[in-house]
């Protein structure tokens, strides 16, 4: 129990320096840390596969995507500029809806009785697929998650499969079209190069 709490103490101080770092690079390395813990934080519940996947796609591949995006946001390539800073009159609002939520949170959770834990059994949105006692294993994971939560797994799935069409559709209309030859522009008549002609007889 006291790893968690450590673990849960790692998790809230990085998500809070990412999003108050001013340098994007430092945000960068509090993310890492942020998934590195929540990585952690899954083995500690026994879901290797979770724990596993969450350092494979989001410390690796989804952070490698916010390096080079960094990286190509401050060599200034491509047609990025920077906008006016929204960030204080969002401010407020984002408050107010933070703590709305959180509000919710705390009364659900209060309306809401826990029992005690059975011991070494933690508590499972996987249902009763597969043995209790391997909770969080890749077999217990996939018999779950393709017999029990199949009809989410799809839905998930669709979406993001729009979600990828959707972002062609948008990004194609801003990638200039070659020109292949065409409307080249002409260079002006003092700027040609002079025309020989033949000295008359």
């Amino acid at each position: 129990m006291s790893l968690f709490y450590l673990l849960a103490v790692i998790l809230i101080a990085s998500a809070i320096f990412t999003i108050t770092q001013k340098s994007p690079v430092y945000s960068v390395v509090g993310l890492l840390v942020n998934f590195l813990a929540l990585a952690a934080l899954y083995f500690t519940l026994n879901a290797e596969f979770l724990g596993v996947i969450q350092i494979v796609i989001y410390s690796g591949a989804i952070l490698m995507l916010f390096v080079f995006v960094i990286a190509l946001l401050s060599s200034g390539v491509g047609p990025f500029r920077a906008g006016p800073n929204r960030l204080p009159r969002i401010a407020a609002p984002a408050l107010l809806t933070t703590l709305v939520a959180f509000g919710f949170l705390i009364f659900g959770i209060a309306q809401r009785p826990f029992g005690p834990l059975p011991p070494h059994r933690p508590t499972s949105f996987l249902g009763n697929v597969g043995d209790p006692n391997v909770f969080g294993s890749v077999g217990d994971f996939g018999v779950a998650l393709f017999t029990v939560q199949l009809l989410p797994f799809e839905v998930t799935a669709f979406i993001l499969m729009v979600a990828v069409i959707g972002v062609v559709l948008i990004a194609g209309d801003a990638v200039p079209q070659p020109t292949l030859g065409r409307h080249r522009p002409q260079k002006r008549a003092a700027e040609r190069e002079p025309i020989l002609k033949a000295p008359a007889p």
